[in-house]
Order: C-alpha cells, then structure tokens, then sequence
C-alpha cells in the first residue's frame, strides 16, 4: 500500500500565521493605511520591473552589436558640449 505525503515547504507560513501577520498590520498601519501601502508598494514593483526591463533591452542590444547607436549618443554628447562652450564664452 502506497501513501503519499503532503509537500511541506518549512518557513511558508500558513493559515494561522497569514491571519497573525494581517492581524499585527492591521495594528501597526491601521485599516485605513493598508490599501494606500499595497498601492504604493505595487506601484515600485512595477517601476523595479520596468527599470529591470529597460537595463535588459540595453545589454541584449550591446550584445546585438548595438555599438553603433552608441557612437551616434557619444557625437550627440560633444555636440551639446561644444554648444554650451561657445555660449558661455561669449
């Protein structure tokens, strides 16, 4: 007779201990607090994974061989530098 084991992961907390920490949030923050500090929190998630996703683009593009946008960025760069020179020094 075979019988199985249920998958117990340690340091996953379950029902009770869900119910403590909402219980010990509901304390600290308030009720009224808890929906504006899930906002905020998934808002910088989303900014983290938009940044995340942008570094990304930027190094499969160097691997691409993206080099030459690059040089278009370096020349665009001294443009704007020999510019702001010339303004000022006249």
């Amino acid at each position: 007779m075979v019988t199985t084991v249920p998958l117990q992961i340690p340091g996953v907390p379950g029902g009770p201990e869900l119910l403590i920490i909402l219980l010990i949030a509901v304390l600290l923050f308030g009720a009224n607090k808890i929906p504006k500090l899930a906002r905020s929190s998934g808002e910088a998630i989303g900014e983290f994974q938009k940044g995340r996703q942008e570094v990304e683009e930027e190094l499969q593009d160097m691997k691409e061989g993206g080099s030459d946008s690059s040089d278009e960025e370096s020349e665009d760069t001294l443009d704007l530098e020999e510019e702001s020179t010339s303004s000022s020094g006249s």
